[in-house]
């Protein structure tokens, strides 16, 4: 397990100069990530080492933000937290769920009852054997308790207040009352019946219900095209045309030209890439400026240039991989039939399409042929959503793009294997905090819930079946098509379906987050900014849910940016991070998983780790969630933690007890003009002060 109250088990020694059996991974093969630690992993400092790498959104940045000479929009996403490499939590209690998923499937269906269970089971990946399910959950540490996210009991106090502050402070130094890993749910023991898969007014579905749920097959949704604001607009619109130069006019005194139907440019530059044997940069270029002319002389292509020539010779399998992407983006119209809608702000809806929808849409947006989804200008049509075409991937040559395109060129070559088994489908839900829905947060007399607190792991391995923090950027995905390589960007390059949600989700605002659910991991990785790299493929060994989605849950959360670090102990300001919290832990539904969180909003956004650490710990005691927090190898915020979450339940506190605290704590930081002494300390301090009043 984990660093339990300072109590480390021999196979956490000398963390990644030793590492157990648990920590290789599949098969005892050692990953770049579990390498030495020492000369691997970032510092652990987070709040002081902040990664200048932010979101780029179509080329325009923030001041403090700039690089490679463009701009991004203010909103970047908060990626600060440097993440030390993937070391796997040891726990060493598996739970029966994770084993056999090629599970008994039921023989029989009736005609004329819909039956998601047996979709689920026979779409589940055959390749997924005990052997795999067990290691993954040695990997995740995944020993699964039922217990509920209330905390572990503190003994009644009955002794007088010097006795009792002792007491609870030598108990503080070992981090007594956090929970273990394993005691926090996941979501294959939130067993839950779904119900049949069906769509609704805010609930669209892009694959032919009655095959998905008779007859187990995906196929899909037939329905018209819509040239509208409110969808997406298609490159194989009957609505989108281009216009092109057509020759002199008879009397040789201008130049003549004509509208045609984009599709069909689009169509002949792609079915002449998927002809070629290989297909070089060049040739990708002068396709993609065929059907957008207009932004020849402000594109470039050096940065794909070079990725071609840099990786070397034994696994650049990419010029023959181009000619299979042009082949699957030219499959988009058989694959998606529907309008897709857009999910804009406001307005709570979801989205749920296949895997093999979301690769030919992402095909497409590799060869850039989303039409009005060039420019971010604040007269463009779609000027509050993040970019989708990869033109911003191609240009301005660097290391980090070398290494984003290695992963998104892996997943490439999955998905257009001919062996490939995409049998998953994934849900995209926009949701809102309406203004009714909202916590007084004076008044809640929820306790704490369960919190672990480890130094060790990430989010996205020791997480894994949780619902996983994204630190994300109201311009879902951040930089991902940019520059940015901290923790959204790297998320959405681990399990690049997320990529596709910048294509429908317009700018999350105070009030909203995106959950998705249902996505597959492709690759590897370890090192963080500067130092990441594609570390492999990523077998995938979790269970799908009955409508086919693999057990993975995503909630998008962005913190807010400040220029100035004392901005943010305004009680305004903290309510707002409470509420944004509130909004993606809430449940939303019955037997939900636990959270899996860090230092959300504490790096290049100037959070302060002791604050959001306490915000996130009562949003998720209003949601009824217990939480693992990762402080990624910041042993003081660990240990801090530790003792202020043993502090406080040993004083029975509340929701409400702690929100008071946090005012009473930003009042003293505004009126001291060089405010010294963190949260933990205070609530530390204003707690014996209580005591020695009794």
């Amino acid at each position: 397990m984990d660093d339990q109250g300072n109590k480390k088990t021999p196979d956490m020694t000398d963390q990644g100069n030793k590492k157990t059996p648990d920590m290789t991974d599949q098969g005892n093969k050692k990953t770049p990530d579990m390498a030495d630690h020492d000369s691997k992993t970032q510092t652990a400092d987070m709040g002081k080492n902040r990664s200048p790498e932010m979101a780029d959104h179509g080329n325009q940045k923030s001041p403090e933000m700039a690089e490679e000479g463009t701009k991004n929009p203010p909103e970047i996403a908060d990626h600060g937290n440097r993440r030390p490499p993937e070391i796997a939590d040891h726990g060493n209690n598996h739970a029966p769920e994770m084993a056999g998923h090629g599970s008994q499937r039921t023989r029989e269906m009736s005609d004329h009852r819909n039956n998601s269970s047996r979709m689920k089971d026979l779409l589940q990946p055959d390749f997924q054997s005990p052997t795999c399910h067990q290691e993954k959950a040695k990997q995740a540490g995944c020993s699964f308790s039922t217990s509920s996210s209330a905390p572990p009991s503190v003994a009644a106090v009955s002794r007088g207040p010097a006795e009792r502050e002792e007491s609870s402070w030598a108990q503080e130094e070992d981090g007594a009352s956090c929970c273990l890993l394993d005691d926090l749910k996941r979501l294959p023991q939130c067993s839950k019946q779904l119900g049949p898969l069906n769509f609704s007014r805010t609930h669209t579905v892009l694959i032919d219900l009655h095959f998905f749920n008779y007859e187990a097959t995906l196929k899909p949704q037939e329905g018209q095209d819509t040239w509208s604001s409110n969808f997406v607009k298609m490159p194989c619109s009957q609505g989108s045309y281009m216009t092109v130069k057509a020759g002199m006019s008879k009397n040789l005194c201008q130049q003549q030209v004509t509208q045609v139907w984009r599709w069909d440019v689009i169509s002949k530059q792609l079915s002449s890439l998927s002809k070629k044997a290989a297909v070089t940069a060049d040739d990708v270029e002068r396709a993609i400026m065929k059907y957008n002319p207009k932004y020849k002389s402000q594109w470039s292509f050096d940065g794909l240039s070079a990725f071609l020539k840099s990786v070397p010779k034994v696994e650049n399998y990419f010029s023959t991989l181009l000619p299979k992407v042009a082949a699957l983006a030219l499959k988009l119209p058989d694959h998606v039939k529907k309008a897709i809608p857009l999910l804009q702000r406001g307005r709570p809806a979801a989205i749920t399409l296949s895997q093999v929808q979301i690769s030919c849409l992402l095909a497409n947006a590799f060869f850039c042929t989303f039409p009005h989804r060039n420019t971010t200008s604040s007269k463009a049509e779609y000027y509050s959503f993040p970019s989708i075409n990869f033109t911003s991937l191609f240009g301005n040559w660097s290391g980090r793009k070398r290494e984003k395109l290695r992963a998104i060129m892996h997943y490439f070559k999955v998905v257009t294997d001919d062996n490939a088994k995409l049998n998953g489908l994934l849900t995209f839900e926009r949701c809102c905090l309406r203004a009714s829905d909202a916590p007084d947060w004076r008044s809640c007399k929820e306790t704490l819930p369960k919190l672990h607190v480890t130094s060790l792991g990430t989010i996205e391995t020791e997480g894994t079946g949780m619902l996983q923090v994204d630190f994300a950027s109201s311009w879902i995905g951040g930089g991902v098509l940019g520059s940015g390589l901290v923790q959204e960007e790297i998320l959405f390059l681990l399990n690049p379906e997320l990529i596709v949600s910048r294509l429908f989700t317009e700018k999350l605002e105070d009030n909203e987050c995106l959950v998705i659910t249902g996505c597959q991991q492709f690759s590897r990785h370890s090192g963080f900014g500067d130092t990441f790299e594609w570390a492999g493929p990523h077998e995938d060994c979790l269970q799908m849910d009955e409508w086919a989605r693999w057990q993975r849950q995503i909630v998008a959360i962005d913190a807010l940016n400040f220029k100035h670090r004392m901005e943010q102990y305004n009680m305004r300001h903290v309510i707002r991070e409470l509420n944004k919290a509130y909004c993606g832990f809430k449940s939303r539904g019955n037997n939900e998983p636990d959270i899996a969180t860090g230092k959300w909003g504490c790096g290049a956004f100037n959070g302060d780790p002791q604050l959001k650490a306490v915000i996130q710990l009562m949003a998720a005691a209003k949601a009824n969630r217990g939480l693992a927090f990762f402080t990624f190898q910041d042993e003081e915020l660990k240990r801090g933690l530790q003792q202020i979450y043993h502090l406080l339940l040993s004083e029975g506190a509340t929701v409400e007890k702690l929100y008071r605290l946090l005012e009473d704590f930003c009042a003293v930081q505004g009126r001291s003009r060089d405010p010294h002494g963190g949260l933990f300390e205070f609530i530390s301090s204003t707690i014996r002060h209580s005591r020695s009043q009794l």
